[in-house]
């Protein structure tokens, strides 16, 4: 499953913790956009990802797309109001008892 979209992520394995993390850092690109750009980007990639997701037959790549959706989604508010540090990456520890979990256990990302 590959995303496009305003930010790279990675699933990282947490040894410290026993947990999975994903790790989703602004592309420079993106940070280089002015504010009203990046929140333009941000919103059209929510509607991509929601088309997708209508068209997707592989049920994992469907539940990682509404995943990616998801975190945009709560993302979106701060980046209206120019509230995220762009030049660093947002940590999402992911627990054993996850759906996400299952889901990246079972992904092959690209």
């Amino acid at each position: 499953m590959q995303i496009e979209g305003p930010f790279n992520i990675r699933v990282v394995d947490n040894s410290e913790t026993q947990t999975r993390e994903l790790h989703l850092s602004f592309t420079d690109e993106y940070q280089s956009q002015d504010h009203s750009t990046r929140v333009q980007s941000a919103r059209d990639h929510m509607q991509h990802l929601q088309s997708q997701i209508q068209t997707e037959t592989d049920p994992s790549s469907q539940q990682g797309m509404t995943m990616i959706l998801q975190i945009t989604e709560q993302l979106l508010p701060h980046i209206e109001t120019d509230e995220i540090p762009l030049d660093e990456t947002i940590v999402i520890e992911i627990g054993p008892t996850s759906p996400f979990d299952n889901l990246l256990s079972s992904a092959t990302l690209k």
